[in-house]
């Protein structure tokens, strides 16, 4: 009888760890399988920015070609707020199954850590990046009625005026607000910064003759530099902007080592397989080099990238140290 339940408990056994193993193996394949036919179903492309601005934009033209290069359809869902960060932060919490890709802008990854002391997200733990798609300057734009024509005389006008012209942003710490902030410590002005949700509405607000200045994307303000309902003065990049060439950059205007840039890049949830990124990132290496990604981002003012996911990190992780000392010498505190 002793040994009639010694072997049913030692077959119970092996039945149980056959059992065990033959799960672990259909699950196994069915992830090898998920992987190899990816993408098998709509993928989710978050825009942390609301509609209008640069990052919508260039979120759309990029969820069309991955569209068309993967076979499926990537649906843009815009997700603002907290200067990019309920973006990524819903971003990060995705399954990490490549069906949520993000749109990362450089103001939320770089900036906001200088300006947030609690963040919902961490850039270098909850995030695979894929590649670098664009960069582009901004362009410092008026309000018409401002009764100015040059940067000179605009810094002319604030300092005859501290305290009461003010300069629109996308948000607290979208780089609008760096170069608005960077541009009253180079000056030595005080102007009085309103912070927006997206730099389009910004925009909007600007044409409507409800604030003075901006350094605004491309994207929104070149309509209306073009309409006359906005008078451009100078662009932050190093080298004059194709689009607007006969703009003198700040540099240009004696402001030494003034240059601000927005960078973007897609990334993805921490723990997509290495072969979904790779898949992803070779797409976007045809799709970034082509003559017509080159057209339609020079429309915007942006330069199209291309990188190995590598890069993604190593730009931020070069820029933060230097973001953190223009707000530090700008008096900005965390909040």
């Amino acid at each position: 009888m002793r040994n009639l339940t010694i072997r049913n408990t030692l077959r119970s056994h092996w039945i149980s760890r056959l059992w065990i193993f033959s799960i672990l193996s259909i699950t196994a394949v069915s992830i090898a399988y998920a992987q190899s036919t990816y993408p098998n179903r709509p993928i989710k492309f978050i825009a942390p920015f609301p509609p209008g601005g640069t990052s919508d934009v260039i979120g759309r033209i990029m969820a069309q070609k991955l569209s068309d290069a993967l076979g499926q359809s990537v649906i843009v869902e815009n997700r603002p707020g907290a200067s990019g960060n309920i973006g990524h932060d819903i971003a990060a919490k995705a399954a990490p199954d490549g069906y949520t890709l993000l749109l990362s802008n450089s103001s939320t990854v770089v900036n906001n850590p200088h300006l947030f002391k609690q963040m919902s997200f961490d850039w270098y733990k909850d995030f695979s990046p894929i590649s670098m798609v664009a960069i582009a300057g901004l362009v410092l734009v008026v309000h018409p009625s401002v009764p100015v024509k040059s940067v000179s005389e605009l810094t002319a006008l604030a300092k005859s005026k501290p305290g009461q012209l003010n300069f629109g942003s996308g948000g607290k710490g979208i780089q609008s607000h760096i170069s608005g902030e960077l541009y009253k410590t180079a000056a030595n002005v005080d102007i009085v910064h309103i912070p927006y949700k997206g730099t389009g509405v910004a925009v909007a607000d600007l044409v409507a003759g409800q604030i003075h200045m901006v350094f605004s994307d491309m994207a929104p303000a070149v309509p209306f530099i073009k309409a006359n309902k906005l008078r451009a003065l100078a662009v932050t990049s190093p080298q004059r902007s194709t689009t607007l060439p006969d703009l003198p950059t700040m540099i240009e205007l004696g402001f030494p080592n003034f240059e601000a840039a927005n960078w973007w890049s897609i990334v993805t949830s921490k723990g997509v397989p290495n072969n979904i990124i790779e898949r992803i990132n070779q797409e976007l290496g045809k799709i970034m080099t082509s003559q017509e990604i080159k057209d339609s981002f020079e429309k915007l003012g942006v330069t199209p990238l291309y990188s190995e996911p590598s890069k993604v990190f190593e730009l931020s992780r070069k820029e933060s140290p230097i973001v953190g000392e223009i707000l530090r010498k700008a008096g900005v505190e965390k909040e």
